[in-house]
């Protein structure tokens, strides 16, 4: 269809209604904060941009504490009540998958491991890796836990 004018200028500025209105905005001194790579308005951009500060910095201080997947299997290993070397052998027993869900989860949310790196040493595929992390979102959320709460390493 070749080149459209709605189509191009990033999100911000064809959000704002095209060039014109954002030169309107400056020359008013009125500025919203824009990022190329988040569609959406200046209050959804500082809300996704705020977002990601704090996992950084949880991140930060989850490394900064030393932190590591086995310390995470650890920490499971004590929720779900089982022996921390259960967690890495292989097996679809409900309360193994719970567990190995909630590592992954944490593994790669809260720590930021590579999904390739956590399923090499689970021994699974990268497709199981995420779909565990939706397991272990789910499993976390209902049962109010918390990587760091009681953790003891």
């Amino acid at each position: 269809m070749g080149r459209r004018p709605e189509l191009t200028g990033g999100g911000l500025i064809r959000g704002m209604g095209g060039w014109a209105s954002v030169k309107a905005l400056r020359r008013a001194k009125a500025y919203m904060k824009g990022d190329e790579r988040i569609l959406g308005d200046g209050d959804f951009v500082n809300e996704v941009l705020a977002q990601a500060q704090e996992d950084y910095e949880q991140r930060y201080r989850l490394a900064s504490m030393g932190l590591t997947v086995d310390d995470v299997a650890v920490r499971v290993a004590q929720l779900m009540q089982m022996p921390v070397e259960q967690i890495w052998l292989p097996g679809k027993r409900r309360g193994l998958v719970q567990a190995r869900s909630l590592l992954c989860f944490w593994s790669v949310r809260e720590l930021g491991v590579s999904m390739a790196a956590l399923a090499k040493k689970l021994g699974i595929s990268c497709t199981a890796v995420s779909q565990s992390m939706i397991r272990g979102e789910q499993i976390a959320r209902q049962n109010n836990y918390r990587l760091t709460d009681n953790f003891k390493c």
